[in-house]
């Protein structure tokens, strides 16, 4: 198996544990007024993660299909930097969240390496999407991917709710 599909996994289930632990039992982003901009921030990164997940659970993307995953990767690196900024902001986040964060960020910089060491050699081969069977680690992606799409259109629904009550 690509090491980059368990350093995907891992970003899988570190982001659940922040999310579950931080963002819904610590600091209940969804009901708190202030926190709209910061919602729809996770809500755009989990809609980036669900295609990730998907993306990666059964293909490689040869060619010209590789910018598919680098506008990705580049897209979570955009609505990161921008929830840095917002999340000091916004709220006090806890140690347990900084944490995590501090986690995630290493990871991800793991995960754009290993990613990146694939596309490289994808890219050189004819365009086209190369389906691939991880086993388990396919099954564990696409659970992801639907968890990371649910989430998305539950921190999506809040944010429009939390801008409105504002």
């Amino acid at each position: 198996m690509p090491p980059y599909v368990y350093a995907l996994i891992a970003h899988g289930i570190i982001g659940a544990l922040d999310v579950f632990v931080n963002h819904e039992w610590l600091a209940k982003l969804p009901s708190r007024p202030g926190c709209a901009g910061e919602e729809g921030l996770h809500s755009a990164r989990e809609f980036v993660f669900a295609a990730l997940f998907a993306s990666l659970a059964w293909f490689e993307w040869h060619g010209a299909f590789a910018w598919w995953i680098v506008a990705l990767f580049a897209a979570e690196t955009a609505i990161s930097a921008r929830d840095v900024v917002v999340e000091g902001d916004v709220r006090a986040l806890p140690a347990s969240e900084r944490l995590l964060h501090l986690f995630l960020f290493m990871n991800l910089g793991v995960l754009f390496t290993l990613g990146g060491q694939a596309l490289l050699g994808w890219h050189d081969l004819p365009t086209r999407l190369a389906p691939v069977d991880h086993g388990w680690a396919s099954w564990v992606l696409t659970a992801m991917a639907l968890g990371a799409l649910g989430w998305a259109v539950r921190d999506s629904l809040a944010a429009v709710r939390l801008r409105r009550a504002a």
